[in-house]
């Protein structure tokens, strides 16, 4: 298999500081909890609470709608919850990745239903050609192409998040 480096280490870094310096004015003190989408989003997720400067909690969900596939099957399965209470309070979604948008349109929603003062979402990755649904994140670290990849937390076949940066894969 063949990586291409798409983002940098350096210019993930220097995106995921603007992200949090945005996320910090918009949010100021308002009572965030910042749910980070497993397993993808934990090294994005990580790097971006560290520059966000406000106090905030953390919680997890996990997801699936790709299973063992690089394209997605339509259908998405929560396969964790939330272990924190929601209602009144200002929620940051954190996920690696926007294709389909199915998923963070699922996860709105549900969320949604439990009463949050406000829901938002963070992407590090967005692949607007692929958009199934109408689904804007309010923060994008970075439009890319229609292209499958890994590292800085995105994985095929359950390897490769462990690269500092995101490359594209060549077949």
């Amino acid at each position: 298999m063949q990586i291409q480096v798409l983002l940098s280490e350096d210019d993930i870094a220097r995106r995921v500081k603007e992200l949090g310096e945005e996320i910090s004015g918009d949010f100021g003190d308002k009572d965030l909890i910042v749910v980070g989408i497993l397993k993808g989003a934990v090294i994005f997720m990580s790097d971006l609470i560290r520059q966000i400067k406000l106090p905030l909690e953390v919680d997890f969900m996990a997801t699936s709608s790709y299973g063992q596939s690089t394209k997605t099957s339509g259908v998405v399965q929560l396969l964790k919850d939330l272990d924190t209470a929601i209602e009144g309070r200002d929620v940051l979604i954190v996920e690696d990745i926007i294709d389909s948008g199915l998923t963070l349109s699922y996860l709105s929603q549900l969320l949604l239903s439990r009463k949050p003062a406000s829901i938002k979402t963070a992407v590090l990755l967005d692949k607007p050609e692929r958009r199934q649904t109408e689904f804007v994140p309010n923060y994008i670290g970075f439009s890319i192409p229609d292209q499958f990849v890994i590292g800085y937390g995105l994985d095929f076949n359950h390897k490769y998040r462990e690269l500092p940066y995101i490359g594209v894969v060549n077949d």
